[in-house]
């Protein structure tokens, strides 16, 4: 007994032995399926040689030239993500050693992109060992109080 599927856009395919590549030779005559026109149809700018640019409307002026371009982008820009220390103190247990990796694991921070800083908003109470791109002045004053340390990476 045979499983059926059902047909949704989720599993559609091509039925078996009926895609065909697409390098194949064009304008060799009728007999080879894509002879005369060679695909490109009849007349129109678009079927001579010459066609113009993707992008091209004829002589009126290109939508990417309509669109106003606004700013700057530095491209050695870096874009740092800022963690504060009352989120720490509430995701880790005392004695922790709190790294990205840590900070994956936990979900504090899903895509550290160029680095991590820690903040000095809220207050922490556990001793942490916390290793970071970077840490604000608060941020470190209050990790040592408590005595833990803030290396930075």
């Amino acid at each position: 007994m045979s499983k059926e599927r059902s047909l949704e856009l989720s599993n559609l395919r091509p039925a078996e032995g009926s895609t065909q590549n697409d390098n194949f030779r064009r304008g060799r005559g009728h007999g080879s399926g894509n002879g005369k026109t060679a695909g490109k149809g009849h007349k129109g700018q678009k079927a001579r040689s010459g066609a113009p640019r993707p992008g091209f409307e004829g002589g009126q002026m290109p939508l990417y030239r309509r669109i106003p371009k606004r700013g700057f982008t530095c491209p050695s820009s870096k874009e740092i993500v800022g963690i504060n220390l009352g989120v720490l103190n509430d995701r880790f247990e005392d004695g922790a050693v709190v790294d990205i990796d840590a900070l994956l694991e936990t979900g504090i921070v899903k895509n550290p992109k160029d680095g991590v800083k820690i903040l000095g908003n809220g207050e922490i109470t556990k001793k942490l060992t916390v290793k970071a791109n970077a840490f604000s002045a608060s941020a470190k004053e209050k990790i040592e109080a408590v005595g833990g340390t803030a290396e930075v990476m």
